[in-house]
């Protein structure tokens, strides 16, 4: 098999995000609000999501709904 082949089939592929639906459009998108306070537009597809929804993103679209677990942030 062709080494390339063989390393890309390793990497995990587009990074999965979380965040908190901030806006439902009617134009089958959602606004989410990451946790670092960035917004993206993406688009709904299958999945549903409503307004304060912790939600996952991979690859522009919705990829399901985030457990709602405390988050605690620790300085160093």
């Amino acid at each position: 098999m062709n080494p390339w082949k063989q390393l890309q089939a390793l990497l995990a592929g587009p990074p999965r995000l979380l965040g908190d639906v901030v806006t439902d459009h009617q134009d089958g998108t959602v606004t989410v609000q990451q946790l670092g306070g960035g917004l993206l537009r993406v688009a709904v597809g299958e999945q549903s999501a409503v307004e304060g929804a912790r939600v996952f993103v991979r690859d522009g679209r919705l990829d399901g709904e985030a457990p709602a677990l405390p988050m605690h942030e620790i300085e160093i």
